[in-house]
């Protein structure tokens, strides 16, 4: 098991939960140092102060809120560890809310909770199956690196998960990013929504970082005092360059299409109705329900006439022969 970060309990009510906090990913990023180019020499950087110039231990660093240029208000872990912070050591649950309405934006970091001793497993498992079984989440404040956050327990497979939620007031307003009103055709978004179904898949499992790997043959080969691979081919579009609309989605659809395997005789991609628009499946059932019960009725009423005619014919055939009968008499 990793390294745990924090350690504490979840606040439950009145249940007390033994905690062990740990990060839910990995960090697979290449890390670069900077050195001299003329020996090869590590570049460090170091803690100097800016009024003698000298290079400071930590022991000698502290905390400071600068209030101007000039003025600094120095604050002590001392003075910080006084401080009423009653969710100090504690993940304490304040409110259960449905997934759905926590914005995905104030989505920060996620940790793993991992069970505190054995005392922790019932409940643990206690509040997992609760949060399970109600499907909503558990909104929760706890204390992270000084200050007071605010965070949402969620199940993932076994486990409890811990996402740290930014506060309402860190979210910035994307009201002035948004670009002016344009006017869009119709089969334009027709299109665009075709592309989005192409290109749909199931989940991304199946992603992976090429350029992490490229990078690391790069360094592999030259450890080994080998020549670099080559570059991949590019296959950039040409930046600058003005499309039609229309036709980049055309000729998104088209490449998406051929990427997924699709026949190559499909020729240009055509514009399809929107989903409100078309049947539904229950509607096309019942359109065929309705043709079918007409069917029936067609042949029902062609049986029906088939045999009257037939009773007919058969009527005037006897009543020609009692003709002929009394005649010859």
């Amino acid at each position: 098991m990793p390294r745990p970060l924090w350690t504490g309990a979840i606040s439950f009510g009145l249940v007390t939960i033994p905690v062990k906090v740990i990060s839910a990913s990995e960090d697979h990023a290449i890390h670069f140092h900077q050195f001299h180019l003329s020996d090869m020499g590590r570049v460090r950087t170091r803690k100097v102060c800016d009024l003698d110039g000298e290079e400071l231990s930590q022991d000698e660093i502290g905390k400071g809120y600068e209030i101007t240029k000039d003025e600094t208000v120095p604050i002590t872990d001392e003075e910080l560890d006084q401080m009423p912070l009653p969710t100090a050591k504690a993940i304490e649950i304040v409110s259960f809310v449905d997934a759905e309405s926590i914005d995905p934006v104030r989505i920060a970091d996620s940790y793993y909770l991992a069970t505190g001793g054995q005392v922790a497993a019932k409940p643990y498992t206690l509040l997992r199956q609760a949060l399970e079984r109600s499907e909503k989440v558990a909104v929760a404040k706890f204390a992270w690196h000084g200050r007071e956050r605010l965070g949402m327990l969620q199940v993932r497979e076994e486990a409890i998960v811990l996402h740290v939620l930014h506060w309402p007031d860190e979210i910035r307003s994307p009201e002035s990013l948004a670009p002016k009103e344009v006017e869009l055709d119709e089969n334009e978004i027709e299109q665009a929504v075709q592309l989005t179904e192409t290109m749909a898949a199931d989940d991304i499992s199946g992603f992976r970082d090429h350029y992490r790997e490229a990078l690391e043959q790069l360094i592999e080969a030259k450890s080994e005092g080998k020549e670099a691979p080559e570059p991949a081919e590019d296959t950039e579009r040409e930046s600058g360059k003005v499309m039609d609309l229309m036709a980049a989605l055309n000729a998104s659809v088209q490449a998406a299409k051929e990427s997924r395997g699709a026949d190559e005789g499909d020729g240009d991609a055509t514009v399809h109705p929107m989903r409100s628009r078309g049947k539904t499946p229950a509607k096309k059932a019942a359109a065929r329900k309705t043709a079918a019960k007409k069917a029936a009725g067609k042949k029902s009423t062609a049986e029906k006439t088939a045999a009257k005619r037939s009773h007919t014919k058969k009527a005037a055939a006897g009543k020609s022969t009692a003709a002929e009968k009394r005649s010859a008499s």
